[in-house]
């Protein structure tokens, strides 16, 4: 137990830095992007600081919460509940301009859910509460990973859920923190060992209750995936 703190702590430490053209959240909890100041003001964003996973002098949280005609503001496209424009937005092409006001989290049918025996059961009651709280946001449930058990990820003992919550793999979405928090704030009753959300780590061993903004940062592992912005990792005891 020791040794893997010391390694979860290592990993939340080893070299952070924010990742560039990926997801934040700017002023009032709008979308935004992390992207140099200079290239977000040619497009008509403003930017924040302290933002990003870890600003670098040149990069922080860009947004842009109006474009075009209204209703349009600047969204990560799988949170957008209308069409969206291209070209009309900082950062990369999967952040557009959305045609709508309305929230565009989710609105997924029900996942399947892990049987027990290549999950554990734990594994499998905590995707299903996670799942019920959430009703169509979570759009498909990962478990067992092709490894062996003990090689590093709990993913390899079926012990440990990937939440998809984004329109697919590899898509960037900011619906994921109210899940991640509500999975702290539930720790109990899902047996909790730690859980992940956009490039930052929360393990109720070594961390207090406290808002996603605060929890540890992590390194930059290089894509939207790795850095778990289309997914909510929940490992369990």
């Amino acid at each position: 137990m020791q040794l893997h703190s010391i390694f979860l702590t290592l990993l939340a430490l080893k070299g952070v830095k924010a990742a560039v053209d990926e997801p934040c959240y700017g002023a009032n909890g709008v979308a935004g992007v992390c992207l140099s100041s200079s290239a977000c003001s040619a497009s008509g964003g403003t930017s924040i600081s302290g933002a990003c996973p870890a600003d670098p002098a040149d990069v922080k949280c860009c947004s842009k919460p109006s474009c075009g005609s209204s209703p349009g503001n600047c969204r990560w496209s799988s949170d957008c509940a209308g069409s969206s424009l291209s070209n009309l937005c900082p950062g990369p092409g999967g952040f557009k301009c959305c045609q709508s006001s309305a929230q565009g989290f989710g609105g997924y049918a029900a996942p399947a859910i892990p049987a027990v025996g290549s999950c554990t059961q734990t594994a499998v009651d905590g995707a299903k509460k996670i799942v019920a709280a959430f009703p169509g946001r979570v759009r498909q449930v990962y478990c067992i990973r092709d490894c062996a058990c003990g090689s590093g990820s709990d993913h390899c003992c079926g012990k440990a859920t990937d939440m998809m919550c984004s329109d697919a793999g590899g898509t960037p979405t900011i619906s994921g923190r109210e899940i991640a928090e509500w999975v702290m704030n539930n720790r109990g009753s899902l047996n909790l060992k730690y859980v992940i959300w956009g490039q930052r780590i929360w393990n109720p061993s070594q961390d207090g209750v406290k808002a996603w903004t605060s929890w540890r940062a992590m390194e930059d592992r290089g894509d939207v995936t790795q850095n778990h912005w289309d997914h909510v990792h929940v490992s369990y005891n």
